[in-house]
């Protein structure tokens, strides 16, 4: 089955994928109006996504992501390799500091909007890639 495109409220932009995702994976189904839907589960703010389970991530901006705050994902999956991070509406750089302290651990970092790392992360995801989103709401 191919991707189908929905949208049960228009206030929120989704892509339903779940025919192609195995059983157990976390899909992304939609965002907006400062919430997620992922594997069929309504998360207020923001959350780090990993392919198999999703956790709240109590950042509001990208002034408040630092090394620190990213913690929380090698916490919860020591083996990710790539962090994508959602920024919100747009995509914004990273302080150099910032993505010095996760490259120090071998991971890659990705700033781009949140719509964008919401996608990126399905894509991963079905990949099988060792991935986690970090994602900031829209």
């Amino acid at each position: 089955m191919g991707l189908r495109s929905r949208n049960p409220d228009p206030r929120e932009r989704s892509v339903d994928i779940t025919p192609v995702a195995p059983a157990g994976r976390q899909v992304i189904q939609s965002y907006g109006d400062g919430r997620f839907r992922i594997s069929g589960t309504a998360h207020d703010g923001g959350v780090i996504v990993f392919p198999d389970h999703t956790v709240s991530w109590p950042i509001q901006s990208l002034d408040d992501v630092t090394a620190e705050s990213l913690k929380a994902v090698f916490a919860q999956n020591p083996a990710v390799e790539i962090l994508l991070l959602g920024c919100g509406p747009r995509m914004l750089m990273l302080p150099t500091a910032l993505r010095d302290a996760v490259k120090g651990r071998g991971v890659s970092v990705d700033p781009m909007d949140t719509g964008a790392a919401c996608r990126t992360f399905n894509v991963l995801m079905l990949e099988d890639r060792r991935v986690a989103a970090a994602l900031l709401p829209v």
